[in-house]
């Protein structure tokens, strides 16, 4: 995953790979068929990796917007470290790949259908807690959410510096929550 993050797919050689698993090229063949058979067990890879996190931070231990607050800052701080290990799979393949590859752009589709749903069930449950308004559905809040976050990911790899990208991780918070 680090070494699709890192380079990109296109850029990600077979050295690369093999450097990055461990593994001589004729073992990557034979576990993934190809590259893009190991790009696709990334991908899904990353998406349980993820999947986890997010479990994680929506534990319903603490109020619902004390978990949203911690989730966005924590992605204001993968955004500033600008290490590719934190960034986004998904977004570095779907602006890469996608286009090309109906299988790649399909899965990717599901993985942001899934986190979209996940982010939904989120601020329902801040809605009916009272948390949070009900004047602005939870889905078209997790649309704007996640549209935020894919926003900050981009706008971090020209601006990463100081407190840049907290500030705006702070408003998209105050944003989705009025």
């Amino acid at each position: 995953m680090t070494s699709f993050m890192d380079k990109g797919y296109g850029n990600t050689s077979m050295q690369d790979l093999k450097k990055a698993t461990g593994l001589h090229p004729g073992s990557i063949y034979c576990a993934f068929e190809n590259k893009r058979g190991l790009l696709l067990a990334a991908l899904d890879q990353y998406h349980q990796d993820r999947n986890t996190e997010f479990t994680v931070f929506f534990s319903g231990q603490r109020p619902v917007l004390i978990e949203l607050r911690s989730y966005l800052d924590n992605i204001a701080v993968e955004c500033q470290s600008c290490d590719a290990s934190r960034a986004c799979l998904l977004t570095k393949a779907l602006n890469e790949v996608a286009e090309q590859d109906e299988k790649v752009h399909a899965i990717i589709t599901l993985h942001l259908a899934n986190w979209q749903q996940a982010i939904t069930q989120v601020l329902q449950k801040a809605i009916d807690q009272k948390e949070i308004s009900s004047e602005r559905n939870a889905n078209a809040r997790a649309h704007y959410l996640m549209m935020g976050i894919y926003g900050l990911r981009t706008f971090a790899h020209t601006h990463p510096e100081g407190n840049t990208i907290k500030k705006l991780a702070e408003q998209l918070y105050q944003d989705v929550c009025r």
